[in-house]
């Protein structure tokens, strides 16, 4: 018996061992800042250099929430969320379901295209949606031009950033979203889709009896992705508007405002503070939906 738990602790041991590099990376790397910035919001007048504070209190949070740099950024990222999340999604199944229905080899094709700019830097992708969207020579203005629009100064006006910031991330966040969903397509069984056609429902009624239900935790968890990194938006701003939040700060997000505050202001406790208001934020959404979604499921 003595050898048999002696035995049990060695392979505990050991399993503790292979997860101890993760679990390092996690608590340095994670942990660590995470409970450092915490710490640091309600600290007054933090200093990097030498750790010295003048206070501990809510100040940080007064200004946060007084400064309308930051309100601006919490309304931005909000917009942003509400209308790049859904969009995209059900842009994204759209063409995963038109994919799926190609031949194999056009399949393999559109997939990798599709796939593209998920593996490409969003600088080079930035900088390639900046000519895009140019009001002078633009590609996009060009072909509005055949309806008879004016060209738009999407980069140049802050009436324009946003919603050129928005285009822009639904284009690119579709590939991680076609991706999933072609994987889920995948295993849906034929002889459900072979049943519908020997009864000839309709294609739309098979797409949303069908195709949609068997999706459903793919969905779920696409939505779930799609608001935490919504939220947490900053290399789409800083590529398409090469380092800046749009013209007069239109199109600043809360993460943009984090980094300016603590980098360019040297302002760290309020940067601080808005992480962790972006923190609460994004977890308190994410179990929302985890409750409604199990909720449903019951």
């Amino acid at each position: 018996m003595k050898k048999l738990f002696g035995h049990y602790r060695l392979r505990d041991f050991k399993g503790y061992l292979y997860l101890m590099p993760a679990l390092i990376i996690l608590l340095v790397f994670t942990a660590y800042p995470l409970f450092k910035a915490f710490l640091m919001s309600f600290q007054e007048d933090y200093s990097i250099i030498n750790g010295s504070y003048d206070g501990i209190n809510l100040e940080n949070y007064r200004e946060l929430f007084e400064d309308d740099d930051f309100l601006k950024a919490l309304t931005n990222t909000s917009i942003y969320v509400v209308f790049v999340v859904p969009i995209s999604i059900v842009l994204s199944l759209m063409v995963a379901v038109l994919i799926n229905n190609c031949g194999k080899r056009s399949k393999g094709i559109f997939q990798t295209l599709y796939f593209l700019p998920y593996v490409t830097s969003v600088i080079a992708i930035g900088i390639v949606w900046s000519w895009i969207f140019n009001s002078n020579y633009g590609l996009l203005n060009y072909f509005l031009s055949f309806f008879g629009i004016d060209p738009i100064p999407w980069l140049n006006e802050p009436d324009y950033a946003l919603p050129a910031l928005i285009i822009f991330s639904i284009w690119k966040s579709m590939a991680f979203n076609i991706l999933i969903f072609l994987s889920g397509l995948s295993m849906i069984s034929q002889d459900i889709y072979q049943a519908a056609r020997i009864d000839s429902t309709p294609r739309l009624r098979v797409f949303f009896r069908i195709t949609v239900p068997q999706l459903k935790p793919i969905i779920v968890y696409a939505f779930m992705m799609g608001f935490i990194n919504a939220f947490k938006v900053y290399n789409e701003v800083f590529s398409l508007f090469q380092g800046k939040a749009g013209p007069a700060d239109s199109a600043i997000t809360v993460v943009y405002y984090i980094y300016d505050k603590f980098y360019n202001s040297a302002d760290y406790g309020v940067a601080s503070s808005a992480a962790v208001v972006l923190f609460i934020i994004i977890m308190v959404l994410t179990m929302i939906q985890r409750y409604v979604t199990r909720d449903k499921e019951a």
